[in-house]
């Protein structure tokens, strides 16, 4: 199954060589597939619309489901990189859902979702009331992805910036959110560092989902967190996930040295 691949790969952070082999096999491109509305319809046409299966019900979102042909499709035959975009993760559901619980968080704020995937605490946050929302993710699949499911929403498609915004001058963001973005010891690490700039520049404040993964519950990044909230999964979510139950919000509380 394709889409258990996918999960293994965002569960377990470091790849052993016949998982790299099948990453590589995964990022091929067909080549007739170029347009922004070539991959909107591929998008539209092998996902499908869902939203009760959640921890946010009030967002529909594009996803991928057991009837979507590329559900049980072979690896190799995958069209584009690893379809991140077409899963909601649980850190990014605890994440989107504070939002809209808590909508003063983002309402009137600068707000920056680093790793959007399919978009969802980019769409949270301008639902409740973001003053200027961008959605960065390096995958171009998953820029198209967040305008797609923008639209479903009835909301204009938001800037998506594909560039790989990690390590460059920060923009100063009121707010940034991370959803299960700790799921690499490497990505974590370089996260760490570049948050603390993000903090120190510009006095962002920084938001993150994660279900308790390995790799972000081993970060030194976790003695610098404070819990705003916890959420039970959905038992569907929970199936897919195998074994993670819950997800948590954290607030980033570095402090600078003045």
């Amino acid at each position: 199954m394709y889409r258990l691949i996918i999960m293994c790969f965002r569960g377990q952070g470091t790849l052993n060589p016949l998982q790299r082999g099948a990453r590589c096999l995964m990022r091929r491109y067909v080549t007739s597939v170029r347009s922004e509305d070539d991959i909107k319809k591929f998008i539209i046409d092998n996902t499908e619309i869902v939203s009760s299966q959640s921890l946010t019900p009030e967002i529909s979102l594009r996803l991928f489901t057991p009837t979507c042909r590329f559900w049980t499709e072979k690896p190799e035959l995958w069209p584009f990189p690893d379809p991140y975009w077409a899963i909601y993760w649980p850190g990014g559901q605890a994440l989107a859902r504070y939002l809209l619980n808590n909508p003063e968080v983002s309402g009137g704020r600068k707000v920056l979702d680093l790793g959007c995937g399919c978009g969802a605490s980019a769409i949270a946050a301008k639902l409740t009331g973001a003053s200027h929302v961008v959605a960065n993710d390096t995958d171009p699949i998953a820029a198209v992805a967040t305008k797609v499911n923008c639209e479903l929403n009835n909301l204009e498609p938001l800037p998506c910036v594909t560039d790989n915004m990690i390590g460059s001058k920060p923009d100063d963001w009121d707010l940034i959110l991370l959803g299960d973005m700790f799921y690499d010891e490497d990505l974590a690490d370089r996260l760490h560092k570049w948050l603390q700039t993000c903090i120190t520049t510009h006095g962002a404040q920084v938001l993150i989902g994660d279900p308790g993964r390995a790799q972000f519950e081993s970060h030194d990044i976790r003695k610098l967190l404070h819990k705003l909230a916890h959420f039970e999964l959905p038992d569907s979510v929970k199936e897919e996930n195998y074994g993670l139950t819950n997800s948590t919000v954290w607030c980033y509380n570095y402090k600078p040295d003045l």
